[in-house]
């Protein structure tokens, strides 16, 4: 009986061909492999570099907000409210009613003496150094009508402070204590270079929280009619600023000062206020040396120049504030300016707002002789002042 016959040829065929298609992928493929293994990195993973560069600048930002955490805190001082807690002494008779003998009020005057006091300290507010001499600038709200008033330094070191001086048309008074050690200085920068959406932190004592820091963007400039103080300039930041802030600094990424912040808008949260920092310091410089701000000044009641207003007094343009109220015996009455007058520009200066022209007479040097132009009985004058001294 024979035997099937086994055919092995197909196997063998199709080995041969699984050789073949493998040696033309790989003969085809070899350029591939080899420039993924041998390629710089660039040509790798793009998008894994944007990424990374992404992520190192978030880090240097991070960076940056920590460094000047740590460069600044040492400057911020905690402001506190010191009060006398007053204790009975166990001698007191309640039915003397001053009768005592005289013995017994030797004996009362020495108890009071003798005991140990106690206090009640309380944070109120936040300042910053303003030189190694120990002058110390903040809000005037923070210290108005404070008897005694506590400094408490960074590494918790306390003294007790003297209030040289305030101004609450700024709303900023200078303090000054007594160390024989020099205190750390602070940068100071310009608020005048700021940007809207430029990074900047707060730093203060909210809620009595010593050294918090907050971060946030700065919202605006040259924010006015808050109703927060006489003359305003304030920058606006959505850092949050909270009680216990007040008196602190505003700080921009290159670790300066750029402005004190001073209030939180009472229309929601998000909303701070700054006072600019050439402003402050320059209050804060005339509060060290003599006490007191001395300004420029007319004597005058001022409103803005509304369009029904410039019609109803003919005048040529909307541009300018309305007198309507001259003081007796003021550089104004002096000057020649009457009520109804509008005045459309000061020393060469177009006047667009009442703000402004407030501004601008208080930076004014006090006995300068200023030209004003007003629109009066349909023409213009120009009239020869000279600015009086307003004091804060």
């Amino acid at each position: 009986m024979l035997e099937p016959k086994t055919n092995k040829q197909p196997f063998w065929r199709t080995l041969a061909w699984a050789g073949l298609i493998l040696a033309f992928v790989l003969f085809h493929t070899k350029d591939l492999w080899t420039g993924f293994i041998y390629s710089s990195p660039e040509k790798i993973n793009t998008s894994s570099l944007e990424y990374s560069d992404e992520y190192k600048s978030l880090l240097d930002l991070q960076t940056a907000f920590v460094r000047n955490a740590k460069n600044i805190k040492p400057s911020v001082v905690s402001i506190n409210k010191v009060e006398e807690l007053v204790e009975k002494s166990s001698w007191y008779d309640p039915h003397s009613q001053g009768s005592e003998p005289w013995y017994a009020k030797i004996r009362n005057w020495l108890g009071k003496k003798l005991r140990s006091r106690k206090y009640s300290v309380e944070n109120v507010g936040s300042g910053i150094i303003m030189n190694s001499n120990g002058y110390i600038l903040t809000n005037y709200h923070v210290v108005e009508n404070l008897d005694r008033v506590l400094i408490k330094l960074y590494n918790g070191k306390e003294y007790f402070a003297k209030v040289l001086g305030y101004d609450s048309y700024t709303d900023l008074a200078a303090l000054k204590i007594s160390t024989l050690r020099r205190l750390p200085e602070p940068s100071f920068g310009e608020s005048i270079n700021l940007s809207v959406g430029e990074w900047v932190m707060a730093i203060g004592n909210p809620y009595g929280l010593e050294g918090t820091v907050t971060v946030g963007v700065i919202s605006g400039k040259g924010r006015t009619d808050l109703g927060i103080s006489r003359f305003e300039n304030f920058i606006q930041t959505d850092a949050s600023i909270n009680p216990g802030n007040s008196g602190g600094p505003l700080i921009n990424l290159d670790g300066q000062i750029v402005g004190i912040n001073t209030a939180v808008a009472a229309i929601g949260s998000g909303v701070g206020f700054a006072i600019p920092v050439e402003m402050a310091l320059k209050i804060g410089d005339q509060l060290v040396s003599k006490g007191s701000v001395d300004r420029g000044w007319l004597g005058i009641g001022i409103q803005n120049l509304t369009p029904e207003l410039a019609n109803t007094f003919s005048s040529k343009t909307q541009d300018g504030v309305l007198v309507n109220n001259v003081q007796s015996k003021t550089p104004a009455q002096m000057g020649g300016i009457v009520r109804g007058d509008i005045i459309i520009q000061f020393d060469s200066k177009a006047i667009s707002n009442l703000k402004y022209f407030q501004n601008l007479v208080a930076d004014t040097p006090i006995g300068r002789v200023v030209p004003i132009k007003i629109w009066r009985d349909g023409q213009e004058k120009i009239l020869q002042i000279k600015i009086g001294k307003m004091s804060s």
